[in-house]
């Protein structure tokens, strides 16, 4: 099973490529992370933000592998917890489907990609910027793998 993390921005700061490594060495082979990264494009005076939001919101769609279930990051999205979260990767698992998961870029994700999302989940009803939450996803996958495996990493 491959897990795609599809992100809008590039040119991550140093501790967000740190964070995420450390994590990612930290899975099994049989979960098998990648990040694919969508340029951000450019926002000049008085940009046309909905324009731009289904832009990259295309290209996002164009980089999501085929047959992989399409899982985007919204505000609006449900809330799970870590467990919720440990049952579904579980599921993943189980059904050997390839998920891609989607950060949209800072102005968020278009209707157009929300729509063919098979599942819409909110991290927090707070806001975190966009290099923080790649780390956020990777370790709940990691925590959520450590759950299913009793291995000693969460401790709730």
């Amino acid at each position: 099973m491959h897990i795609h993390l599809i992100a809008v921005g590039q040119k991550m700061p140093a501790w967000v490529d740190q964070a995420c490594a450390d994590f990612l060495k930290r899975l099994p082979r049989e979960l098998q992370l990648n990040t694919i990264e969508v340029p951000l494009l450019k926002r000049g005076k008085n940009p046309d933000i909905q324009r731009i939001v289904r832009d990259e919101s295309r290209k996002v769609l164009d980089a999501i592998p085929t047959g992989c279930s399409l899982v985007a990051l919204d505000v609006k999205g449900s809330r799970i917890s870590t467990e919720k979260l440990a049952t579904t990767l579980d599921n993943w698992m189980q059904q050997g489907q390839d998920i891609a998961i989607v950060i949209g870029g800072p102005d968020g994700l278009s209707n157009e990609l929300l729509q063919q999302a098979d599942q819409t989940v909110s991290l927090s009803d707070m806001t975190f910027p966009h290099p923080l939450v790649r780390i956020i996803i990777v370790e709940q996958l990691y925590r959520a793998w450590s759950i299913l495996n009793n291995h000693p990493y969460h401790r709730a």
